[in-house]
Order: structure tokens, then C-alpha cells, then sequence
């Protein structure tokens, strides 16, 4: 019992670490495109949204309840086994959550956190302790419908806000007061992002708490303190701002434009505000993502950038099985060398792949201030233009220019001085002309 004990505990430090990076890495869900249309100044938007996702994490828990309760049958796993299970899958899910934020893809940190336990459950226990009736119902077909949905309504939307201002088509700003109504409605996606995605961990923890008696499994509820942590851990992680993401949402798809990204943040808090309400375990990267797209086939003569729109479906449909065979092998090493053991060598390796994504990511670094810089057409938002340091030769060449420039600069200004005092001498000669001429005629008329 001491085992499963220091496992739980080493499973509910590991799951607030997961929540953490959900946080950073779904931060450009809600404040991509307001910072792209400069609705919202960089460090003001992640704040806003960190605000936001607190709040959010304590107005719902029936989704937590869908995690806890519904994807895996914990009375189908031994309790002794089920905490490394747990730990397996969230390993599975952080995994695939760095490196998604490292190429800048926005995947759903929900399908990573499915797929890491799903995973980790087929190797450590057995399919019959998966339910695939509510992963089916409640996370496969929402994953397919919802970002088409949202998608179609950002299109409608985007649609009817340029025809309801078409008088203003020949002024620049004459939509700038869409900025405003971005404020709010990126505002309630983050207010709903915390409301879904902060629920996940909550259930996550709780799933652990059942499974060693320290909750009991008639009350899928999340504890007091168990909420707590999950709003204040999703929130930090808010704030740090995943801005290798925000880049691509706000700039990699299409450039966004104020009716654009109020349309799309409406559909996008609409979609997953519904979706949270009745339950479902919605991705909310993948209904921003689908927002933002239909909002630029919306706008007449926008362009997607269909490249990196490929690249980020490629990245949810290898979401899933990514972290799930992530999950697996972590939880393959439960299997063979028991559990303590197994779970401290997994925990060992994922800490060095962390390390190595985070060390990896400060080659090519984003932050808030090249965030918005431009995208090239390849696809790939995350490579920012750098300019490297000149070498010794063409240090020399340049100073050469510059001596060359300084020279003919020195040059011209001294043709143009002498040509100053010639005009000078010049007009002062003809105005001694016109005075002796004057004083000639004076002295013929006396």
C-alpha cells in the first residue's frame, strides 16, 4: 500500500505538470488571433487568459467526470497496478505535448492524454478495462464533428460581418471596431478553456484518488483541493505563453484580420462552451484551428495556407496513437521491472526528453516580441527569419562600404558647399551690379 501511495502522489505531481503544459501549449486557442490583429497586446492577452482559465476551472466538473467515470473501467484493473497505469499515460500525453509545442503544431493535449492512458491500459491491463463505447461516443466523433462545425460557423459568421459592413470595404480601419467584440469573445473561449481542459487533469487525479481508496467510486466529483490545483497549475501554465503556437494560429493559417478573429473566437467559445455543458471531452486546439480556417475561406481574398493546415491535420491524426504508444512503452517498463522501479526509470526518460524538446526550442527561439513576424509559405510558422552574426570577411567588406560611402557623402557635401558659396559670391556680385547701375542713373539725371 506504501507503493501505490508514492505512486498516486508521484501521479498527481506528474498530472499538474501535464495540466501546466496544456496550459501553455492551448494559451493560442483564445489569444492567437486577438494579438495577431493587435486587439490585445501580447503580455496583456496571456494574462487575461490566465485570469480566465482560473475561473473557468471552477464553474464545471462534469467533464472530469467523463474521465474518471467513463474511458477506463478501473474495476476491470488491479488498484495495485492502476496509479502507474495512470502515470504511464501522462507521460504518454507530455510527451507528445512537447514535441507538438516544439514544432509549433496545435494538437489537442485531450486526444494526447486519451491516447497516453489508452495506451498505457492495453499493455499494463487489457482492452477489456477500456470502454471504446465512450471513447467512441464522447471523444472520437466530437474530435471529427467539432472542428468542421466550428469551422462552418466561423465561415457563416465571417460572412455575414463583412456583408453587414460592406460600406466600410473602402476604408482600412472601417473594422476596427471588431477589435472590441475580439476582447470578449477571446475572453470566453479562455473562460471555456479552463472550464474543459482543466477538468481533464481534474480527472485524472481523481481516476488515481478512486483507485487507492483515498475517494470513493460512488463520487466521481473532483475534491475541493483537487479543483484548486488544477485552476492555479492551468493558469501558471497560461501565462508562460505557448508562443510557438500562438505564431501558427495567428499567423501560419491565414492573416487574421478584426471581423476574422471575432468570428472565429465566437465559434470557437460557442462550440466548446455547448460541448462542455453536455459532457463531451472536446479538443479546443482542434476547434480554434477549425475556427480560424473558416474564418479565412470567409474573407474574400484571404488565403489559407494550406501547407501548414495539412501539417497540423497531420498532427491530430497522429495524435492518438503517438501518445498511446508513448503511454505503452512507459508502461511496458511497469510490466518488467515492477512497478516503484518502473515508474522511476520512466519518469527518469521522460525528464531527459523534456529537457532535451525545452533545450532544442532555444535555438529557434519565439517569444512575444517576433511572435506576429511573417510566415514563410513552406508551412513551417515556427521558423523566425534570423539574422546571423557577419563573419571576419564580411565585417571587412562592410566597413569597406561604409569608408566608401562616408567618402562620397564627404564628397558631395563639399561640391555642394563650394557650390552654396559660388551662388553666394555670384548673387552677391549681381547685387553690387544693380547697386552701382542705380547709383549711375542718380548721378545722370542730376
Amino acid at each position: 500500500m506504501e507503493t501505490a501511495a508514492l505512486i498516486v502522489v508521484l501521479v498527481i505531481a506528474l498530472a499538474l505538470f501535464f495540466d501546466f503544459t496544456n496550459g501553455f501549449h492551448d494559451t493560442a486557442n483564445a489569444m492567437a488571433t486577438p494579438i495577431a490583429t493587435g486587439a490585445l497586446k501580447p503580455k496583456v492577452a496571456v494574462l487575461l487568459a490566465a485570469g480566465l482559465n482560473l475561473v473557468g476551472a471552477f464553474l464545471s466538473t462534469e467533464v472530469a467526470k467523463t474521465i474518471s467515470g467513463g474511458i477506463i473501467r478501473e474495476d476491470e484493473i488491479s488498484a495495485a497496478i492502476f496509479p502507474a497505469i495512470i502515470f504511464a499515460g501522462l507521460i504518454g500525453a507530455i510527451t507528445w505535448n512537447m514535441l507538438t509545442w516544439l514544432l509549433g503544431l496545435p494538437s489537442s493535449s485531450s486526444h494526447a492524454l486519451f491516447g497516453g492512458l489508452i495506451g498505457a491500459t492495453l499493455v499494463g491491463a487489457s482492452a477489456a478495462a477500456i470502454d471504446f463505447g465512450t471513447v467512441m461516443s464522447k471523444v472520437v466523433l466530437p474530435a471529427l464533428i467539432a472542428p468542421l462545425t466550428a469551422g462552418l460557423i466561423a465561415f457563416t459568421a465571417t460572412k455575414i460581418a463583412y456583408a453587414v459592413t460592406r460600406r466600410y470595404d473602402s476604408k482600412p480601419d472601417g473594422r476596427d471596431g471588431f477589435r472590441w467584440g475580439q476582447i470578449f469573445t477571446s475572453s470566453l473561449v479562455a473562460l471555456a478553456h479552463g472550464t474543459n481542459d482543466a477538468q481533464k487533469t481534474m480527472g485524472v487525479i481523481t481516476l488515481a484518488l478512486i483507485t487507492v481508496g483515498w475517494q470513493s467510486a460512488a463520487h466521481h466529483e473532483p475534491q475541493t483541493w483537487v479543483i484548486v490545483a488544477c485552476a492555479f497549475t492551468i493558469a501558471l501554465g497560461t501565462y508562460m505563453g505557448g508562443w510557438r503556437i500562438i505564431r501558427t494560429l495567428g499567423k501560419g493559417l491565414t492573416d487574421v484580420k478584426p471581423a476574422q478573429g471575432f468570428s472565429a473566437e465566437a465559434s470557437t467559445a460557442s462550440t466548446i462552451l455547448a460541448s462542455s455543458a453536455l459532457g463531451f471531452a472536446l479538443s479546443t486546439t482542434q476547434v480554434a484551428s477549425g475556427s480560424v480556417i473558416g474564418s479565412g475561406l470567409g474573407r474574400r481574398g484571404s488565403k489559407v495556407r494550406w501547407r501548414t493546415a495539412g501539417r497540423i491535420m497531420i498532427g491530430w491524426l497522429l495524435t492518438l496513437p503517438a501518445a498511446g504508444a508513448v503511454g505503452a512503452l512507459a508502461a511496458l517498463l511497469v510490466v518488467w521491472f515492477g512497478q516503484l522501479v518502473g515508474v522511476l526509470i520512466g519518469a527518469a526518460l521522460a525528464v531527459i526528453v523534456v529537457l532535451a524538446i525545452f533545450i532544442r526550442s532555444r535555438r529557434n527561439q519565439v517569444t512575444a516580441g517576433n511572435a506576429m513576424a511573417d510566415v514563410a509559405e513552406s508551412g513551417r510558422a515556427v521558423k523566425v527569419k534570423r539574422n546571423p552574426p557577419p563573419t571576419r570577411r564580411q565585417r571587412a567588406i562592410l566597413r569597406e562600404e561604409a569608408r566608401v560611402r562616408a567618402e562620397a557623402e564627404a564628397k558631395a557635401k563639399a561640391e555642394a558647399k563650394a557650390k552654396s558659396k559660388a551662388a553666394a559670391r555670384a548673387a552677391k556680385t549681381q547685387q553690387k551690379a544693380v547697386k552701382d547701375t542705380t547709383r549711375t542713373g542718380k548721378d545722370a539725371d542730376r
